[in-house]
């Protein structure tokens, strides 16, 4: 794979450092210039199968990939879209094989779709990503399959992806504060926003939400919108009982294994994602369901490192963690999910986190107090947004933790390695607070091939 930050040498990274050199980085909250390119490329996204179109705050990479999971078990070939990648844009586009596992597509065909794309668009205002957008729906137009996962970019009602008017169902995963100045200071105002991927009769599952004013909102929405709607812990659930997942819906109950994604959150994306598959009108059996849970994976998130070229730079017998959760909702998630591990293995926690400045830090090193033990706060490779690590310390100090800014991973590691108590047992260590963060780090352990 390319690292991000390196030199591009696949020819879909070269045209996309093209586009990137014409048009504006960030988001257009309006429809009329991804619609008007759409119009001039023959309308693609009227043309994809099944669309599962996913929107929330946290979760939605992992409801899209228990989707994914549940849908390939039982044989049906899969397109999914994801944003932001973690190494390489080609994770962006999975293009469904049936009977079979799909895969990123391929780097030749990615390379054609851009060019299609930036010839129909004749050098008109737009975005990067709005251009991306387009690619998607390209491909997945012209690739059979038996259902498009679709996750947003960002809020719902303005993202490109919502150009989508006949999706199989929305699925609107937890929702809190993040994006506020695109998306709103308040929580209504986001889930507002996020309500906008939900269409007209269309089918729509709510996954688990925090808050009941989120909860109202997309209630009312899809009440308006005369919606067929299923709310987690109302019409679908999920729980551990002893070591297993039970699931139950109003079509039955069903006793499953644990998810692999490890976190209890993932009980309840696990979940949404199989009453959304159900409500996508797919016949979804048990096995498909075990099956689902057996297999399932999704990079980044929750990841453990086991071996690479950063891990000699940890103390020995670390637990080493990756995960790109990055607003004060995930924190949370993420630190129920590290005390878990502490309840079950003690070992002293130490983060290594770098974020961008379009995020909330003190709200997300705020889950961590009276858990972690240090901070080390370190730079995002090629980010102009990305917050100093000296600033990015001062934001964890006042959450209420000790924070060292540090040049790299390698050296936050380091780090770990000298101040640890040699009687402690080995550390676990968290490296997040960036997806971007992540990809940097699962490129730089990537070991060069013999």
């Amino acid at each position: 794979m390319i690292p991000r930050g390196q030199t591009a040498v696949s020819e879909a990274a070269q045209e996309i450092d093209k586009l990137m050199g014409l048009h504006p980085k960030g988001f257009d909250l309006s429809l009329d210039r991804i619609t008007r390119l759409l119009d001039v490329l023959g309308n693609p996204h009227h043309r994809l199968p099944r669309v599962i179109h996913v929107a929330g705050t946290n979760g939605k990479g992992s409801v899209t990939a228990f989707c994914r999971a549940l849908l390939e078990a039982g044989g049906y070939g899969v397109h999914v879209h994801t944003s932001p990648h973690l190494v390489n844009w080609h994770e962006r586009y999975r293009i469904g094989l049936k009977g079979g596992r799909g895969q990123f597509v391929d780097d030749a065909v990615f390379a054609e779709a851009l060019r299609r794309v930036a010839e129909a668009n004749a050098g008109q205002k737009i975005t990067v990503f709005e251009i991306l957008t387009a690619v998607t729906f390209l491909l997945f137009s012209e690739h059979p399959a038996d259902a498009a996962i679709i996750e947003v970019g960002l809020g719902g009602r303005f993202d490109a992806t919502n150009v989508i008017s006949d999706p199989a169902v929305s699925v609107i995963m937890p929702i809190s504060l993040d994006h506020q100045p695109y998306l709103g200071d308040r929580v209504e105002l986001i889930a507002a926003e996020k309500a906008g991927i939900m269409k007209s009769g269309h089918a729509v599952v709510i996954g688990h939400q925090e808050y009941d004013a989120v909860l109202d909102v997309l209630m009312s929405t899809a009440e308006r919108l005369h919606c067929p709607t299923a709310v987690f812990g109302q019409d679908y659930m999920a729980h551990e009982e002893y070591g297993r997942l039970v699931y139950q819906d109003e079509f039955g109950l069903a006793d499953l294994p644990l998810p692999r994604l490890p976190g209890r959150h993932q009980y309840a994306n696990a979940a949404a994602a199989i009453r959304a598959v159900k409500a996508a009108g797919f016949v979804v059996t048990e096995a498909m369901m075990e099956k689902a849970m057996n297999s399932v994976e999704w990079p980044g998130r929750l990841q453990r490192l086991t071996d690479g070229r950063l891990i000699p730079h940890a103390p020995a017998g670390a637990e080493i963690w990756v995960d790109g959760g990055h607003n004060p909702g995930a924190g949370e998630v993420i630190a129920e999910a590290m005390a878990n591990f502490e309840e079950k293995q003690p070992r002293p926690l130490y983060l290594i986190t770098g974020m961008i400045n379009t995020k909330d830090p003190v709200g997300y090193f705020r889950a961590f107090v009276g858990l972690a033990e240090k901070v080390f706060c370190v730079p995002i490779r090629g980010s102009d947004a990305m917050i100093d690590p000296v600033i990015l310390s001062n934001s964890a100090y006042d959450a209420g933790l000790v924070a060292e800014p540090m040049a790299t991973v390698g050296e936050a590691l380091d780090a770990i390695k000298e101040i640890l108590d040699p009687q402690a047992p080995a550390p676990r260590i968290l490296i997040g607070g960036s997806l971007y963060l992540v990809g940097d780090v699962l490129a730089d352990n990537e070991t060069p091939p013999k």
